[in-house]
Parts: C-alpha cells; structure tokens; sequence
C-alpha cells in the first residue's frame, strides 16, 4: 500500500534512515532527528522532482521538541505515522542517573503517544474522506518480552510500546487506520554504541532494511510482527515459560554481556 506523508521519528540512522530510504518515492517525508547535519544530507539524498521531504532536527526528550514536531507535522498530510526515535543504556538502574532515565521515559513512551495522539484525528478524517488507509508503526523491540537486567528502564519502555499499540490497535479496529507494534532484535544501528551493549557478531544481528520491509509488509496484516523466525518463537516461549525460568535466563545472559562488555573496556 502506498502512502501520501510519512513522519518518521528518529529518521538519521538505523531503522528510522531505513524506513525513509525503502518507502516509495511517491511518498512525501517529514524527517526528525537530533543531528540537523545528518537529517539535511538524508533529505538531500532522498529529495527528487515531485517528492516533498521536509526535516525538522528535535530532541524528543523534552517538551520544546515534541511541541515543535507536532506543529510541524499538523501542517501536514500525514498518513503514516513511524514512531521509531529510541534510547536506551546497558547500566544498573541506581548507577544510571535519573535524567537519563527520565529520558527513556520521555522518548520511548511518551513521545509516540503524544505524537499519535495529536495526529490521529486527522489521519482518520483523512483516510475515511479519501478512501484510503493510514498507519501507524510503533517500534517496539523483542526486549519487550524479556526482564532484562542492566536495561530494566528500556525493556520496560519497550513493554509498554507494544502494549500501547496492540490497545490502540483493537480500538481502531473497523476504522481505516492500521497499527503496527514492529518487534525487531538485534539490529545494525547505533544503538549498541550509544547504550554501552557490547556488539555481536554481524551474523546475529538483522539488517535495518530487512526489519523495514517486514514491517511494512505486515502493517494493515497484523497488529504485532516480531523480525525474524528465531526471535518469534522466542518471543512465543515467553508467554509460555514459568516467570522465575525466564528472569533467571536473562540474568544469565545479561552477566555475560556485562564480562564482554567489560572485557572491551580494558
């Protein structure tokens, strides 16, 4: 399905570059992001005769930036709402400090809420004059599924993303709005970087581009796409799994990741 205007948060590198590089190139873009260089040589690259791109360089985190993302985008058409901006950081939570904590909080959670919240209504008025369907795309992360130790904020963010749209997703049902919670693992981005998680090995992580185009394939499918064969039936294992099983799981692997961690810092 095509769409109109797509706003795509977190749009420099990763998923968010991926999803504005695979969508169609009859597809306008509102890009944000918090490096203004990147977000303007990304629309450079992408700008063609015909193809409205529009960049807006915001910081999610704080209210100034999310007010000015949703006045921007309410001049806009949008259709398909991409929720994708994230943070996380692999430390205990009482080693973390509490601003960065907050602005997981504030990026992962309250953003796309606050965002879908004041474009809703017009993508539904939109879609039901036009006959055509909107989307929204809420990124959520297999962590969704796990308690993760050392990343105990960011599972949790990422918990309630996929809650949030599997709820918003029911509500909307019959109406012309597709919703999407992607669930992808282990992906090529910045993340590992930026959150202090050792990288894996490339094999075991997804390429951004596949995530994308899964989960654009699924939207108006299905209201959850986990990426990946392996990680779905992970992802099934856990609601199956006895509780005690599954923490004391991810306490292992997340000691393991804190030694490799560690171990390249030295």
């Amino acid at each position: 399905m095509g769409y109109g205007f797509a706003l795509i948060t977190g749009a420099t590198s990763g998923i968010g570059e991926a999803f504005a590089r695979e969508l169609a190139r009859t597809t306008g873009l509102l890009l944000t992001g918090r490096d203004e260089a990147r977000l303007a040589a990304l629309a450079e690259e992408l700008a063609e005769p015909g193809r409205q791109v529009e960049t807006l360089a915001a910081d999610l985190a704080g209210d100034a930036g999310r007010q000015a993302l949703i006045a921007r985008a309410a001049e806009l058409p949008i259709d398909l709402l991409i929720n994708n901006a994230g943070l996380g950081y692999f430390v205990p939570f009482v080693d973390n400090p509490a601003e960065r904590e907050g602005e997981m909080i504030q990026v992962n959670c309250l953003a796309p809420v606050l965002l879908t919240r004041a474009l809703l209504p017009g993508m539904l008025a939109r879609a039901t004059e036009s006959g055509r369907r909107a989307g929204v795309i809420v990124v959520a992360s297999t962590a969704a599924f796990y308690p993760l130790p050392g990343l105990a904020t960011y599972t949790a963010t990422k918990a309630f993303d996929l809650s949030f749209a599997e709820s918003l997703a029911g509500e909307l049902h019959g109406v012309p709005v597709d919703v999407l919670a992607l669930c992808p693992g282990p992906t090529h981005s910045n993340f590992f970087d930026r959150s202090g998680l050792p990288n894996l090995k490339p094999a075991a992580m997804a390429n951004p581009r596949q995530v994308v185009r899964e989960g654009l394939a699924a939207l108006g499918r299905r209201t959850v796409h986990v990426v990946g064969g392996t990680n779905r039936l992970a992802a099934a294992a856990t609601r199956l799994a006895p509780r005690p099983l599954l923490q004391a799981g991810a306490r292992r692997t997340m000691r393991r990741w804190g030694r490799r961690r560690r171990a390249g810092e030295d």
